[in-house]
């Protein structure tokens, strides 16, 4: 995909951007296609549809307002880098750590890194509920980011213990965030977070419910979360 089509669906969706970026995006989304020819990084195929589903839904969040210009970010569970690669290349002045259980995964991303010339982005080969443990890692970020990975009870185990206080969790979910507040809501207390309203991340020409639910952090996490590896999982907090 050309660098001026890409531009187009920038401008279309009002996410800002810096004159390199559609390069980056360009380069980014042609190296999916062809890895995903030989790994499962995404069910989408379409070169449009890959397009606006995974890097313009990820970028939208820069129309919030939540996003700091600098600071850090990891992207826990990050798959094939999204959001944190291509926030990392919206926004060249925020350290991204991207972070997932699998290394064929990032060596997908170390691919990207290099062709695209990327350097604040580094990668992590970790679980969630062992990285947040590491002191090197325990709410040391400003913002810990997921897309479409657990519903937000889960979610919330995996990211709070990231971020340091008054940092934020930002969380992407879809249609299923109703259905999932009530639990989230009370797990997140228990990990020191607080809920804020969600903020509805259009993209133009789809009929896409998604959404950004930002978590405040408003106290340390108790020094018994994250549970072991699995357990988050298993035994959701706040059911």
């Amino acid at each position: 995909m050309n660098a001026s089509v890409i531009t187009d669906r920038l401008k279309r969706n009002s996410i800002p951007f810096h004159s390199e970026l559609p390069e980056k995006i360009g380069i980014y989304l042609n190296l999916l296609i062809e890895w995903n020819r030989h790994m499962d990084l995404t069910a989408d195929t379409e070169e449009d549809e890959i397009l606006d589903r995974h890097f313009i839904d990820s970028l939208t969040v820069l129309r919030t307002g939540l996003l700091p210009a600098s600071g850090n970010l990891v992207d826990v569970g990050t798959g094939a880098g999204f959001p944190g690669l291509v926030l990392a290349m919206a926004c060249p002045e925020l350290r991204v750590t991207l972070m997932d259980a699998q290394q064929k995964r990032l060596r997908f991303l170390d691919a990207v890194l290099q062709e695209t010339g990327t350097g604040n982005a580094s990668t992590l080969h970790a679980r969630a509920e062992d990285a947040a443990r590491n002191p090197l890692f325990r709410e040391g970020f400003d913002v810990a980011a997921a897309r479409a990975l657990a519903p937000l009870n889960v979610l919330s185990e995996y990211l709070l213990p990231f971020v340091r206080v008054n940092g934020l969790a930002l969380c992407w979910k879809g249609p299923s965030l109703a259905d999932e507040l009530d639990a989230g809501r009370r797990a997140a207390h228990l990990l020191g977070g607080r809920l804020e309203m969600p903020v509805q991340c259009t993209v133009c020409g789809r009929e896409w419910d998604h959404r950004i639910l930002p978590v405040r952090k408003i106290q340390k996490t108790a020094s018994a979360y994250p549970r072991k590896a699995g357990i988050p999982k298993a035994k959701p907090l706040g059911g």
